[in-house]
C-alpha cells in the first residue's frame, strides 16, 4: 500500500517536470556512488521533490524571462559568476531553474553556498542533496574537473544583504573565482539578476541585532517584522536574468592581486552593463 501511494506521488512530481528535464535529471551522471549520491551528497533522484516547488516559483511567482541563456556551454566546466540580491538567496535558485528548464539541453547548476550553511540543522541536508556545495576552492576544482557548471556570487553576503538605497549597486568582488578560472583555464559567463533587489527592499540593517543573533543581517522591510512571518514572505516581482557571452582569461592564478583584480573588473563589468540593460527594458518592478 504504502509503495502504491510513493509511486503516485513520484508520478504526479514527474508529471509538473518537463519530459526531457526528467529524464536529464534521471540520467544524470554526477559521479553517484551505488546509494545514488555524489561526494558531496548531490542525489539527482531528490531533484523531482524540489524541482516543482522551484518551478513554480519560476514560472508563475517570479515569472522569470531569460536572456542569452544559450551562452551557457552545451557541456564542460563553467563559472557562472553573477549579482547578489535580496536579502534570501532565491536568485540562485532562479538561475539554477532556468539552466534546468530553459536550456536545451539543460544543465545542472551547482551553487557555491557559505561555509555556514552546513551548520544549520535540515536545511545543510536539503541543499546538499539538491546539489549544493560549500563553496572552497578544493570543492570548486572537484567539481570543474568533473565538467560542472557552478554558479558563484563574487560579492557574497555584501551584495544579498544591502540595504536598497544601494539597490543594482554591485559591492566588492573577491578574487577567488578569477583565481579559479585561470588555475583550472575555466570560461566565465556573466550573469545579471534583474528584479531581486525588490523582492524584499530593506530599509535599514540592525547590525547589533544581527551580531546578537549570529546573523549575517537583520533587514528591516516594508513589511518585515512588522507583519510578522507574513511578511517576510518575498514581493511577487518579476525577474529578468541575463547571461552574457562567455569571457576567457589566462595567466598565472598566483599573481598579484593587482593584476587578478583587472580580470575581475571586466567580468564586474560586464555584469553591470547587463543590469543598465534590464533596467531600462523592463517596465516596471512587478511586469
Amino acid at each position: 500500500m504504502l509503495q502504491k501511494v510513493k509511486e503516485q506521488v513520484d508520478g504526479a512530481l514527474i508529471e509538473t517536470i518537463r519530459q526531457d528535464v526528467w529524464e536529464r535529471i534521471r540520467t544524470m551522471d554526477a559521479g553517484q556512488n551505488d546509494y545514488g549520491y555524489d561526494p558531496f551528497g548531490f542525489e539527482p533522484e531528490f531533484l523531482k521533490y524540489v524541482a516543482p516547488p522551484a518551478i513554480a516559483l519560476y514560472r508563475h511567482y517570479f515569472r522569470v524571462e531569460t536572456f542569452g541563456i544559450e551562452n551557457i556551454p552545451e557541456s564542460g566546466p563553467v563559472l557562472l559568476v553573477a549579482n547578489h540580491t535580496g536579502q534570501i538567496p532565491l536568485d540562485g535558485m532562479m538561475i539554477a531553474t532556468a539552466a534546468l528548464i530553459d536550456r536545451t539541453p539543460p544543465r545542472m547548476v551547482r551553487s557555491m553556498v557559505e561555509r555556514w550553511v552546513p551548520s544549520l540543522p535540515f536545511i545543510s541536508k536539503i541543499f546538499a542533496r539538491a546539489g549544493q556545495v560549500v563553496g572552497t576552492r578544493e570543492n570548486a576544482r572537484i567539481l570543474l574537473r568533473r565538467g560542472g557548471c557552478i554558479l558563484v556570487f563574487p560579492e557574497g553576503q555584501r551584495g544579498i544583504n544591502k540595504t536598497y538605497d544601494r539597490a543594482y549597486q554591485l559591492q566588492e568582488f573577491g578574487l577567488g573565482f578569477m583565481r579559479l578560472a585561470l588555475a583550472t583555464g575555466t570560461p566565465i559567463v556573466p550573469v545579471s539578476v534583474v528584479g531581486a533587489e525588490e523582492q524584499m527592499p530593506a530599509i535599514y540593517d540592525v547590525k547589533s541585532l544581527a551580531k546578537l543573533l549570529g546573523m549575517p543581517a537583520f533587514p528591516i522591510t516594508p513589511t518585515w517584522p512588522l507583519l510578522g512571518p507574513l511578511g517576510a514572505l518575498p514581493l511577487p516581482v518579476k525577474y529578468r536574468i541575463y547571461f552574457g557571452e562567455p569571457l576567457r582569461f589566462e595567466g598565472d592564478p598566483d599573481e598579484e592581486d593587482r593584476v587578478v583584480g583587472g580580470h575581475v573588473e571586466r567580468v564586474r563589468e560586464a555584469i553591470s552593463q547587463m543590469i543598465d540593460r534590464g533596467l531600462e527594458e523592463r517596465r516596471g518592478v512587478f511586469f
